[in-house]
C-alpha cells in the first residue's frame, strides 16, 4: 500500500471500542478516522473525547463519507456478519470482536465476503496476545514439557456482578451460548496450541443464570490432533474472580498459566545421570499482565495490511473456533458426541 498510516473507524463504542480506539492511537501505523454508534449520545461523547469534526450513528452512512482503510466491529454477536459484509463491500480491511458470529452461515458469508472484496478480515482473538498465553506456547514449540497428551483451559466469569451484562447476551433469538461468546477464548487458545479437535463431548447446565435462555455452565471433552485430549470449561455464574485458568500437559513437565497472573508456572521432572527420577522442579517465569493487548492486536493486522502478510486470526481461524462452539452445543443439547464441522 502506498499510505504508511491507516485510516480506523471503530463501529461500537462502549467499552471494548473505547479500548480498540486506545490500541489504534498506541500504535504508530494508524489514526483514528471515525467512530459510529447507534446510541447517538456514545458516539457524540466519543467524538468530542478523541478531537474528531463529527461522528455517525449509521455504519452504511460513514462508509459513505469517510476515507477509511480499517473498520473496527465492537458491537453484539448478531449484527458481526451485516457490518463487517459491508465493510468488505465498501473497500474496507475488517477487524471484527470475537465471537466471529453465534453461526457457521453467518462465519461462512463473512468469510465469502473478504474472498471476494480481496480485503482482509481479522477475528479479535486476543488471548493469542496475551503475554502468559504466548509464553506458555513458546515453551509448548520448544519442547520445553515434551510431548503434550492433555490441554485444558477455562472461562471462568460472574456475569451477574457486572453491569450491563445482560441485554443482547441474553436475546431469546439470537441464542449467545456462553462456551461461544466466551468461552470461545478458550476453544481458541487450545486450538492455537494443540491443533484443530476433530470431535467433542459435553455437558452443560443453568444453576446460577437462571432466567437466562441459555445455560451458563459448560463442560467439553475434545479429541485433539496427535492423540491429544483437551477440555474447555465455560462459566458466566461461578463465584470467583474472573480467569482463564490453563494448563498443559506434556511427557516432560506441565505448565500452567492464565491471563491474569503476572507469572507462569512450569513444572519439570528432574532425573539422574542414569535417567532415574529424583524430583519435580518448579520454576516461575513473570510475565506481563496484559490480557486484552488490543495495540498489539491492530499492530499486527497493520503490518499485514500494510505489507500484505497473512493474518493469525483470519476469518477462517474465527470460523474453525465457532465450528467447535457449535459442536459443543449440539453435544451437550443432544447428549452425544459430535463430529466437529470445518467445511466453511
Amino acid at each position: 500500500m502506498e499510505n504508511t498510516i491507516l485510516r480506523y473507524a471503530v463501529v461500537g463504542i462502549a467499552s471494548m471500542g473505547r479500548s480498540h480506539i486506545e490500541g489504534i492511537l498506541n500504535c504508530p501505523m494508524t489514526t483514528l478516522a471515525a467512530v459510529c454508534d447507534i446510541r447517538e449520545e456514545l458516539a457524540k461523547a466519543c467524538a468530542a473525547d478523541y478531537g474528531l469534526d463529527r461522528y455517525y450513528t449509521d455504519l452504511d452512512t460513514m462508509l459513505q463519507n469517510e476515507d477509511i482503510d480499517v473498520v473496527i466491529i465492537c458491537t453484539p454477536d448478531q449484527v458481526h456478519r451485516e457490518q463487517t459484509v459491508a465493510a468488505l463491500r465498501a473497500g474496507c480491511h475488517v477487524l471484527c470482536e470475537k465471537p466471529m458470529a453465534l453461526e457457521l452461515d453467518d462465519c461462512r458469508a463473512m468469510v465469502q465476503a473478504s474472498r471476494e472484496s480481496g480485503k482482509k478480515l481479522m477475528i479479535g482473538q486476543v488471548c493469542r496476545k496475551a503475554p502468559g498465553f504466548v509464553k506458555a506456547k513458546e515453551l509448548v514449540d520448544a519442547g520445553v514439557i515434551g510431548e503434550l497428551f492433555f490441554v485444558e483451559s477455562e472461562y471462568a466469569h460472574d456475569y451477574a456482578r457486572i453491569p450491563g451484562m445482560g441485554g443482547w447476551r441474553i436475546d431469546p433469538v439470537h441464542l449467545r451460548y456462553p462456551v461461544i461468546g466466551g468461552g470461545c477464548h478458550a476453544i481458541d487458545l487450545l486450538r492455537w496450541i494443540a491443533g484443530d479437535p476433530t470431535e467433542t463431548f459435553a455437558y452443560s447446565n443453568r444453576k446460577m443464570l437462571t432466567t437466562w435462555p441459555v445455560d451458563d455452565c459448560t463442560v467439553a471433552v475434545l479429541k485433539f490432533p496427535n492423540d491429544v485430549i483437551g477440555k474447555v470449561f465455560t462459566s458466566v455464574g461461578c463465584k470467583r474472580t474472573y480467569t482463564m485458568r490453563t494448563v498443559l500437559y506434556g511427557s516432560k513437565g506441565t505448565i500452567f498459566t492464565d491471563n491474569t497472573s503476572p507469572e507462569i508456572t512450569l513444572q519439570l521432572e528432574k532425573l539422574d545421570a542414569d535417567g532415574k527420577y529424583l524430583c519435580i522442579e518448579e520454576e516461575k517465569i513473570p510475565v506481563e499482565i496484559n490480557n486484552h493487548n488490543v495495540t498489539s492486536e491492530i499492530e499486527e493486522f497493520s503490518d499485514a495490511i500494510l505489507n500484505d502478510k497473512p493474518v493469525p486470526t483470519d476469518g477462517l481461524q474465527g470460523a474453525y473456533t465457532v465450528a467447535v462452539g457449535r459442536a459443543i452445543v449440539e453435544s451437550a443439547e443432544t447428549s452425544r458426541p459430535v463430529r466437529i464441522d470445518y467445511d466453511i
